[in-house]
């Protein structure tokens, strides 16, 4: 039986763990070809090398998302090796200090939001002139439960993740006639590098023992929780889906 993205060709970013690989890991095994891409080579060369093992045909790209130039050549390289894009996941991210407003460093600030943001407004822009070519394709963006509601010492993250909602919402709107889909999942807290350094900047070494109880579920998310909507978004299932901004939280903004 045809997987849900056969013959389909993904950019996956931030995919050198996390959501990013199980995103990675779940749509080449239903069936598309995948751009992996990171800043971190390591890391993403070792997701695309476990995808090829397993028989899936995968490349690997490094690239700075908040460089324009960087990802012009991630998308110019995906289509150069499969000769188009029709979906993408942006989920390249990063969680900076913790630091109330007044606290927050002016770089730590602006780091946050030109790889959060800007980042994602890039491989926005160049995946959908991408698209606009093949007369259509599907978009999904890694907002946050912080992109939904506030959180006290994250300011830059939450204003990151507010931003990305906002430009999900207009894309949709922008695009959604020339059959170009935009939509956000808004994950709560997952089991990833990012939720461990979060934690150890709040004194835990244990991001699940820490988080967990403010879940309503009772536990924190993993990445293949996240990667399965992902796919869904992506797949012709959710064709009437377009401009949607979704939790993925155990219920935690429900309270």
């Amino acid at each position: 039986m045809a997987g849900l993205l056969e013959n389909k060709v993904a950019i996956i970013t931030g995919a050198a763990a996390g959501i990013g690989r199980a995103a990675a890991t779940l749509f080449a095994g239903e069936g598309a070809r995948v751009m992996v891409s990171d800043i971190d080579e390591a890391g993403g060369a070792r997701s695309a090398q476990m995808l090829r093992e397993a028989g899936h045909e995968v490349a690997f790209y490094k690239a700075d998302v908040s460089d324009a130039s960087q990802v012009q050549g991630l998308v110019a390289r995906t289509i150069d090796a499969f000769g188009r894009v029709d979906c993408a996941v942006n989920n390249a991210g990063i969680e900076g200090s913790i630091a109330n407003l007044a606290e927050c460093g002016d770089d730590n600030f602006d780091r946050i939001l030109r790889v959060n943001l800007r980042g994602t407004y890039l491989c926005m822009k160049y995946e959908i002139t991408a698209m606009l070519t093949r007369g259509g394709g599907t978009i999904v963006n890694t907002a946050s439960i912080a992109g939904l509601i506030g959180f006290a010492g994250i300011p830059a993250y939450v204003a990151s993740k507010h931003g990305i909602v906002g430009l999900t919402k207009n894309a949709a709107i922008e695009y959604g006639k020339q059959h170009i889909r935009v939509n956000a999942v808004c994950p709560g807290a997952i089991d990833t590098r990012m939720l461990d350094s979060l934690a150890e900047q709040l004194g835990s070494d244990d991001a699940s023992e820490l988080l967990a109880p403010s879940h309503p579920i009772g536990r924190i998310g993993r990445p293949i929780e996240v990667a399965e909507l992902m796919l869904w978004l992506c797949s012709d299932r959710a064709s009437f889906m377009n401009g949607a901004i979704i939790p993925v939280d155990g219920a935690y903004v429900a309270q």
